[in-house]
């Protein structure tokens, strides 16, 4: 009886030990960057109009990167940014080359084993780009099976293809034409991405033969900057600004710039399919 005793005293005090651990951790990674002065963040620069270069400008920029800067001018730090390929990201924050990542990234059950997130910036839903000739013979989603998938492999609409059957042919960090020219040449049939990026991407590239979807509208979602586990202070002070700046308006007037007008920083009034069975 006392070694049952005494065994499950010490599995208390491992769980307080590595409680405790994490803690001093997550106060040590803020209290050094806040001593820095400098945040580095991750995103892939090539993901319009989250995160690109304007054509003929070096300077970095989109919805994201200016949701980043402003919060970084806020916390009193200056945002140093480093571009991997969209699968590079969350293995440059788990390697600690970068202390945050923002590019689009939805708040997934699946990723939340491994990050802390903060409270989104950004909601919206998954639509799909198809061919303009004929929607790439997809009518609804179970039409996906036996289809090819243009994404990244480690994204949720990589996920959502493949739940129905589809194949994803996966890029490196390329511009959204090469995505595109691959769906109208029937390299791949069709791409499954965020609302806003995709609608925002066919106005830029109107000499490409594909549409949206007209009837499908599936999967919300909402984005967050995706930050170490157990991020304590650091989740802490970059909620209170986002929720500063959805307060004052900062978030919905950067979101009309880089989004048409519309304001992408609340929840969109959509009558949004449900994907059962999908576990992300």
């Amino acid at each position: 009886m006392r070694k049952r005793v005494l065994f499950i005293l010490m599995l208390v005090m491992s769980f307080l030990l590595a409680a405790c651990g994490s803690e001093e951790e997550s106060a040590d990674k803020w209290s050094e960057i806040t001593d820095k002065g400098e945040i580095v963040v991750g995103t892939s620069g090539t993901l319009y109009p989250a995160s690109y270069y304007p054509e003929g400008s070096d300077e970095l920029t989109g919805y994201d990167v200016e949701v980043m800067k402003e919060v970084a001018d806020r916390l009193g730090l200056e945002v140093k940014f480093e571009e991997f390929g969209v699968d590079g990201l969350t293995a440059a924050i788990e390697s600690g080359r970068v202390d945050a990542v923002i590019n689009d990234m939805e708040v997934t059950k699946e990723r939340q084993k491994k990050f802390d997130f903060s409270e989104p910036y950004k909601y919206s839903y998954s639509t799909m780009i198809v061919r303009e000739s004929d929607m790439s013979g997809i009518e609804t989603l179970d039409d996906l099976e036996g289809k090819v998938h243009g994404g990244g492999a480690t994204t949720v609409f990589a996920q959502i293809a493949e739940h129905f059957g589809a194949e994803t042919k996966t890029y490196g960090n390329v511009a959204n034409d090469v995505y595109l020219r691959d769906v109208e040449n029937g390299n791949t049939d069709f791409i499954i991405n965020d609302y806003y990026l995709q609608s925002l991407a066919l106005e830029a590239l109107p000499d490409i033969k594909v549409q949206l979807h007209p009837d499908l509208k599936f999967y919300p979602t909402n984005s967050a900057i995706v930050l170490p586990k157990d991020a304590g202070d650091m989740k802490e002070e970059v909620d209170a600004v986002l929720q500063e700046m959805r307060e004052d308006g900062t978030l919905t007037e950067i979101s009309e710039e880089f989004f048409g007008g519309q304001d992408a920083s609340k929840k969109p009034d959509e009558d949004i399919q449900e994907i059962e069975g999908l576990d992300i």
